[in-house]
């Protein structure tokens, strides 16, 4: 190859070279300024990417923290629940277990019976038991709990017998003060209470508020002696008489289970 054309080869390529070095370094340039440019666009953005991923974090950490929460309210409750079923079921337990007990060492025969009604119009003079006259049951029979005398039979079918509370204005009891000589009748309120009146009590009886009061027991009566009524809570003076305001024992707002006494043992 001539001499000539090898030179001017080698020249063109220079050329090249230097021509294509120009190029990226005006484009290494340009790229620099094209970056500097929108570098605080891009720095805003990721600053706003990371905020918002930040604030989606938090936002499923709060809802996660309160669906726990509503978890932990209702496991909560739950066991409240189960907690009060099974204090009721242990209280039930205890009351037949002290029913039981009672019935073994009374020295009355007496008939296990359950209340099945309660009319709230009615609700301290009288309930309803699921005994009658085919289980021995019959008029004017003393009706007790182990705490004390709840009332007597009154109407009386086959399955079913009505009990008079003591609480009833028309349940007359014969009854004496512990400690005392003192003797009165005992009935409920006229505008009933809960709570009972003893009469005819000698208006110089000293009597103190506590004092337990029981059945008197006399000849001829419907109820036997010495069964708890309940305790004095006041004591008046009246025209001729003395009069006590009598605390039952029986809790007849708890009454689920009674005995009715049918004989001596």
């Amino acid at each position: 190859m001539p001499r000539s054309r090898i030179f001017i080869l080698a020249t063109c390529m220079i050329v090249a070279s230097v021509v294509s070095g120009l190029k990226v370094s005006r484009l290494k340039v340009a790229q620099e300024k094209l970056l500097t440019m929108i570098s605080p666009a891009l720095y805003a953005s990721a600053i706003v990417k990371k905020n918002i991923d930040q604030w989606f974090h938090e936002r499923m950490t709060l809802q996660q923290l309160e669906e726990a929460n509503e978890k932990l309210l209702l496991e909560n409750k739950k066991l409240i629940a189960e907690n009060l079923v099974l204090h009721d079921a242990q209280k039930k337990n205890n009351q037949l277990r002290r029913v039981l007990a009672y019935q073994e060492e009374s020295a009355f025969q007496l008939m296990p019976a359950t209340i099945i009604a309660r009319d709230n119009f009615t609700w301290w003079n009288s309930v309803k038991i699921d005994r009658g006259s085919r289980d021995g049951i019959a008029p004017d029979m003393a009706v007790i709990t182990e705490s004390g005398l709840v009332g007597k039979i009154g109407i009386v079918t086959p399955i079913v017998s009505t009990i008079i509370l003591i609480t009833d204005e028309n349940c007359h009891v014969a009854a004496k003060i512990e400690g005392t000589v003192e003797q009165g009748i005992c009935n409920g309120l006229r505008i009933p209470t809960g709570e009972l009146q003893l009469n005819f009590l000698n208006k110089l009886a000293n009597l103190q508020n506590g004092q337990k009061v029981y059945t008197a027991g006399v000849s001829g009566g419907i109820f036997p002696s010495g069964i708890a009524i309940g305790t004095v809570k006041n004591f008046q003076l009246r025209e001729l008489d003395g009069q006590a305001i009598i605390e039952p024992t029986v809790d007849f707002n708890d009454l689920e289970h009674v005995f009715v006494v049918v004989g001596g043992k």
